[in-house]
């Protein structure tokens, strides 16, 4: 299989589980690969109108990044008339065609299908119709109860049978609403199940914005490249509840501590102003 990853990128891993060792994300794991995790148990900063994004939750994030204008996301989680879906849409169906915001999706797993029918779509144009400039890769975002789903399953098997210009990202913030991941699935590590369908499965922390970026970076060149799909596990973590609905009660106060200490933000504030990127005050202006 043809790859472009180079596991030196990958070997600083925080996780509580394990740090001494990472693999190379290419290889298919063995029974000995060590899964980076929570003891207690998806960002493509990509401005770039060739990546079809979309994602069941969490889709205000995503539209910004595609270049929605912050004003017509506004309007449309107020449901005004004036919102990039007319207001019909609200917080989880964001829409864009025109920034190829392929939109959120309420049902669990439900766009991971709707992605990969994108991306064959690109296929298609490139390969039958002969459209040479069409080097679009769509990135379907998901979250880790997503991956219990036969969908997702059936999806990966077509992408790689296929080869199609897909990037699988699972954003695996431990907890599913309130179900612990380790409860939820016999295979905790997501990334393993990508080299079970023929494609490369990456595991990276999903706190580090600058080593997601790597990761997605090398994974849409692949895609480019006609090389096939990628699965990606990003390792995050939520500080709040699921919802307003959520009181969350059924998370141990350690571990929100714990991960609370890694807050990306803080992390990459703290990498710009020791690197002389920016100073306290670009940031506060920003």
């Amino acid at each position: 299989m043809a790859t472009a990853f180079s596991p030196s990128k990958f070997a600083a891993q925080p996780f509580p589980l394990n740090t001494t060792s990472q693999n190379n994300p290419l290889t298919i794991p063995t029974t000995a690969s060590a899964f980076l995790g929570s003891t207690r148990k998806p960002i493509l900063l990509s401005s770039s109108s060739n990546l079809n994004l979309r994602r069941g939750s969490l889709t205000v994030v995503k539209a910004l990044s595609k270049g929605i204008p912050a004003r017509a996301i506004l309007s449309e989680l107020l449901g005004k008339a004036t919102g990039c879906c007319r207001g019909q849409g609200g917080s989880m169906h964001i829409f864009s065609r025109e920034h190829n915001m392929l939109g959120g999706f309420a049902f669990i797993g439900e766009g991971i299908p709707i992605g990969t029918g994108a991306a064959f779509t690109s296929k298609y144009k490139r390969e039958v119709l002969k459209e040479a400039d069409c080097d679009h890769v769509t990135l379907a975002f998901f979250g880790d109860g997503a991956c219990n789903n036969g969908q997702f399953y059936e999806c990966l098997n077509m992408a790689a049978l296929w080869k199609l210009p897909i990037v699988f990202v699972v954003e695996n913030n431990l907890w599913a609403i309130g179900m612990s991941h380790l409860r939820a699935t016999s295979v905790p590590p997501i990334y393993k199940k990508g080299p079970a369908f023929g494609m490369p499965g990456v595991h990276v922390d999903g706190m580090d914005v600058l080593k997601v970026r790597e990761v997605a970076k090398e994974a849409i060149g692949r895609a480019r490249r006609g090389e096939g799909p990628t699965l990606v596990e990003c390792e995050t973590y939520r500080f709040r509840g699921h919802s307003l609905a959520d009181p969350d009660k059924l998370r141990d106060p350690a571990e929100k501590a714990h991960y609370a200490a890694r807050d990306p933000i803080t992390a990459l504030k703290k990498y710009l102003i020791d690197n002389s990127l920016a100073s306290e005050a670009d940031l506060k202006a920003i």
